[in-house]
């Protein structure tokens, strides 16, 4: 068994399509890269698979070194293992998306090597990616899409405290298309999973809308792992 194995040399490594909603967009984390091959390019963040931590730890901190930001909601969602993929040698890359809280735009100071500089991009401007980054994202995108028909996951982009139209907004952005905001809030709160607060908006200049929070006890104990969104 062990000499038949000797004859693969592959590398594994992973890849994350790290999502942010800043209010208008929904944006990913790109870095520029610092080193051959593709330096210079626009990539997504990345790093080979640690011998001491399994792919879960390793996503997690390829995530850490590049936000700060640790326990982050991310889910493994496809392998890439074309022979052609990497200029260097078989290279098999595990894709993870992540979702995250921005709370506006912050700056990011990658603590890694390979990395000039960390980037939010709007997914609907997203400049030439290196290796098959752009399907690796197209990939990750199409995942949240069915995701956040069925699973709460549009609530992990937004803030603890948000308004209906946020959260419609971030349903549209994913899924790319207009909802009937009558309906859309109409089933929403049929769930059951939504508190609505004593608190409004501030600092708006228009009529200041009611806040409420996503309920993650009562949606666990309700209806578990999937609600049909």
């Amino acid at each position: 068994m062990k000499e038949g194995l000797a004859q693969f040399n592959s590398v594994f490594s992973i890849d994350c399509v790290i999502f942010g909603f800043d209010g208008g967009e929904l944006k990913i984390l790109l870095i520029e890269r610092n080193e051959e091959p593709f330096k210079d390019w626009w990539a997504l963040p990345g790093n080979l698979v640690s011998e001491d931590q399994s792919l879960d730890q390793s996503a997690s901190s390829i995530l850490t070194s590049l936000t700060g930001l640790r326990d982050i909601y991310m889910e493994q969602y496809y392998a890439f293992g074309d022979p052609g993929r990497h200029p260097q040698g078989r290279v098999v890359t595990l894709a993870y998306y992540a979702l995250i809280r921005l709370g506006g735009e912050k700056d990011l100071h990658p603590i890694t090597t390979y990395a000039k500089r960390a980037v939010w991009w709007s997914v609907n401007d997203l400049p030439k990616l290196a290796f098959d980054h752009k399907k690796i994202f197209d990939k990750g995108l199409e995942k949240i899409k069915r995701r956040i028909k069925h699973q709460p996951i549009a609530f992990e982009l937004l803030p603890e405290k948000f308004t209906l139209t946020q959260l419609q907004h971030v349903y549209e952005l994913i899924l790319g298309k207009k909802l009937d905001k009558r309906n859309f809030r109409k089933k929403m709160l049929s769930f059951g999973v939504l508190r609505e607060l004593n608190e409004k908006q501030k600092g708006v200049s228009y009529r200041a809308a009611t806040l409420y929070k996503f309920d993650r006890r009562k949606y666990a104990k309700l209806f578990g792992k999937e609600i049909s969104f």
